[in-house]
């Protein structure tokens, strides 16, 4: 895919990842929709990164608010790529593991990527041009870990949700990719209740990746990538 003047919908936009996705998206010419709740976050983006960025303050779990959004934003054009970055982690013994922290995760990290996905998708399938659907998942995806039984749940989900768009969407020229990152030092894992160690990947470089995955011919198709730290653990 030629990125530039493609629409991208990026979630989690205003941190991390969704920040640095965006960057590097907005440098190879594309306009992109940054969605967080945060919007003095997006603000400070949008100033950074100028008239081709616009951030949008939208909680995504609310699915009436996103069916309204993408109704309203896209009547005369259609967007090329999705990416389906917000997601929460709680890392916790079972036994400690609130029903409150568990309800958000499985609301963010699943139930409002159903939201987005299946309202953008018709656009997409309208689409004359090849489009990209992106879920950011983990490698809590591919394995389980003590402590991450609710977190690993949620993206063992979305890496089934995935496997089966991939193979349904293909056909309409909607490629599906699942990214399963490792460890990435970002304000996410401090947040989950991790810390953060000089070993971890950079967001940067996992955006790096994106922009390559994205801009494979047409004809080439990535439905899985796993990105590891070179090292797991922290060195003394």
């Amino acid at each position: 895919m030629e990125l530039k003047d493609k629409i991208a919908i990026v979630t989690g936009a205003s941190s991390g990842l969704g920040a640095d996705f965006s960057r590097r998206l907005i440098q190879k010419g594309a306009v992109v929709y940054g969605i967080a709740r945060r919007g003095d976050r997006l603000s400070r983006l949008s100033q950074e990164l100028g008239e081709r960025f616009t951030g949008v303050t939208m909680d995504i779990t609310d699915e009436s608010a996103v069916r309204s959004w993408v109704k309203e934003t896209f009547t005369s054009n259609q967007p090329d790529i999705l990416v389906n970055n917000a997601g929460i982690g709680q890392f916790a013994d079972i036994d400690k593991l609130t029903s409150d922290q568990w309800h958000k995760m499985v609301n963010l990290n699943i139930n409002a990527v159903y939201y987005m996905t299946s309202a953008v998708v018709p656009l997409m399938k309208s689409n004359e041009n090849v489009c990209h659907i992106v879920n950011i998942a983990s490698i809590a995806g591919k394995l389980g870990n003590p402590k991450l039984s609710g977190y690993n749940a949620t993206k063992f989900a979305l890496s089934g949700f995935s496997d089966a768009l991939m193979k349904e969407l293909r056909e309409f020229g909607i490629k599906v990719t699942c990214m399963y990152p490792g460890s990435i030092a970002t304000e996410f894992f401090m947040n989950s209740g991790g810390s953060i160690h000089p070993n971890m990947m950079r967001s940067n470089d996992v955006a790096t990746v994106l922009i390559n995955v994205l801009e494979m011919p047409d004809s080439f198709l990535i439905d899985e990538i796993v990105m590891r730290p070179m090292l797991a653990k922290k060195t003394i």
